[in-house]
């Protein structure tokens, strides 16, 4: 080999070096672009999340007519000449104007006491001839609210006694008592009525037992939390874990169940440090036809060994989100979540971006999201065969498109539309089976709105204490959330079962008796 042959070599092999150190820095400044990209990306969902709307609605979604919703021709979108004008001339040229049923609606079937507005006797004198003056009609003037704050009283049980006065001197004198009212609890002031208050103020309206301490001070009562919360568990043990076990035994026959399971955190519980976290499940009856049920289940972990062992017997679909702790489940068949998909897809799209242009993947994942939800809101009444007919003939060929179209996309690694599809691809196994019965949903939605009312409380009363307070609240709030879904009062419903369960035997027919859904109840508890 010639010298200049060698030096040849020589400079291809640095050439080739320096192409190696080239690529090599190129994609170690790709990597490093990615993780920027990724880390912004994060950072604008975390600033949207704390400062931004919670709303996924789109534009399209707040006014359908026109998706570029412009504020200043609001007058030209909504406009509608054939709207009734409230206020109208009639033949002979009066002013009428049209009556309001809004203040009705308001006020519902509250009682109603007239107050009739009169004249003071030294003013019923005619001023004119000096006859006294003569009701000659009435007018109505103004209706208002009048609240009347609660009031407490302490029943004071006496009980008399009855002798037969012949056989008094007698070797066997006769004496008998009335029976008293079965004491809810043993040797306690405790009644049906301020058990089922303490239970459905905390359960119900989200106030804490020391708030609760406070309000019956200032009407005069000294009553601790602690009293309170025995209160609670006491009856939870009592009375309602048997009712739980029949409404358990009624959701566990019914063909569609809805399932979440959101943290809390309990204090005391043997092998777990305090700030560890545990769980509030929830299982509800999907839309059946049938009187709804909402049950709480506590657990001490996240396990899908809760769910199987909670769901044993159950043989039906089951909607759920993503969390693949439901796979344990035998002999179910799981439907996904399109409103968690869709919610993914939303996070997805670029903070501050500029409208018009071409729409974003994650807007185009979004949309079709939307129309599946646009057709499952013309379907909604429906019959179940109608609806499972028209899923097939027009959801189908939207999913099938999806599907196709999600397959083309090749994301940026870690980046959120990533995770999105990601997402979508894990699930597609339970994504479509809602389309194999009309009575499934699309979303989990329901399951989201029952076990809402736990998370909001939760912010108030921040922690349990013990297990045993757990599992009472999730039997207290399971009872709560079934009758406010079946269309009753929850604090009537609390009253009856606390009145009725210390005297009635825990047969099925006396428990069914007491269900939200039965005559006996509906009667007394109604709205």
């Amino acid at each position: 080999m010639t010298d200049q042959e060698a030096r040849i070599e020589e400079l291809e092999f640095e050439i080739q070096k320096r192409d190696n150190t080239i690529l090599l820095q190129q994609n170690k400044i790709d990597e490093l672009t990615r993780k920027v990209e990724n880390l912004t990306e994060m950072i604008l969902q975390m600033r949207h999340d704390k400062f931004g709307p919670s709303s996924e609605r789109t534009k399209a979604e707040e006014n359908p007519d026109d998706e570029q919703l412009c504020f200043f021709n609001e007058a030209e979108v909504e406009q509608d000449p054939e709207a009734e004008e409230p206020v109208k001339q009639d033949p002979k040229g009066r002013i009428r104007k049209k009556k309001s049923k809004r203040k009705e609606m308001i006020i519902g079937d509250i009682p109603v006491e007239e107050v009739l507005l009169e004249i003071d006797d030294d003013r019923l004198k005619c001023p004119c001839c000096s006859n006294m003056l003569k009701p000659v009609g009435k007018e109505f003037v103004r209706e208002e609210i009048r609240y009347i704050p609660a009031s407490i009283k302490l029943l004071r049980y006496m009980r008399m006694t009855y002798g037969c006065p012949h056989c008094k001197n007698t070797d066997h004198p006769y004496m008998v008592k009335p029976k008293a009212p079965t004491s809810v609890l043993s040797h306690s002031a405790a009644s049906p009525s301020s058990v089922a208050w303490v239970m459905y103020q905390k359960y119900g309206n989200a106030v804490p037992l020391y708030r609760q301490e406070e309000e019956w001070e200032r009407m005069g009562i000294k009553l601790s939390r602690a009293t309170m919360a025995n209160w609670v568990i006491r009856c939870s043990d009592d009375y309602f874990d048997p009712l739980m076990k029949y409404l358990r035994k009624n959701l566990l026959s019914r063909d569609v169940l809805h399932a979440d399971e959101t943290p809390v955190q309990v204090l005391r519980e043997d092998g777990k440090p305090a700030e560890s976290k545990s769980y509030m499940w929830l299982y509800r009856t999907g839309n059946d036809g049938r009187a709804p049920i909402i049950l709480y289940d506590y657990r001490p972990s996240r396990s899908g060994e809760n769910a199987e062992e909670y769901l044993e017997g159950f043989h039906g679909y089951l909607h759920s989100d993503g969390y693949s702790g439901y796979n344990r489940l035998t002999d179910v068949t799981r439907c996904g979540c399109w409103a968690h998909l869709r919610r993914k897809f939303v996070e997805a799209i670029p903070k501050g971006k500029a409208s018009g242009g071409n729409g974003t993947n994650a807007e185009i994942g979004r949309d079709y999201c939307d129309r599946l939800f646009r057709i499952e809101e013309e379907l909604k009444d429906l019959s179940p065969e109608d609806r499972k007919e028209e899923r097939l003939g027009r959801e189908k060929p939207v999913l099938e498109a999806f599907w196709s179209w999600l397959d083309t996309l090749a994301p940026l690694r870690g980046s959120a539309i990533a995770k999105a599809v990601l997402y979508a691809l894990n699930q597609k196994p339970y994504m479509e089976n809602y389309l194999l019965d009309g009575r499934c949903s699309i979303s989990n939605n329901t399951a989201e709105n029952a076990i809402r009312p736990f998370v909001m409380g939760r912010k108030n009363w921040l922690f349990s204490d013990t297990p045993k307070g757990a599992t009472a609240s999730a039997r207290v709030y399971s009872l709560i959330e079934t009758a406010k879904a079946n269309g009753l009062d929850p604090f009537s419903y609390l009253s009856i079962l606390l009145m009725y369960m210390p005297d009635w035997d825990r047969t099925d027919e006396q428990l069914e008796r007491l269900m939200p859904w039965s005559d006996f109840v509906r009667q007394q508890c109604s709205k």
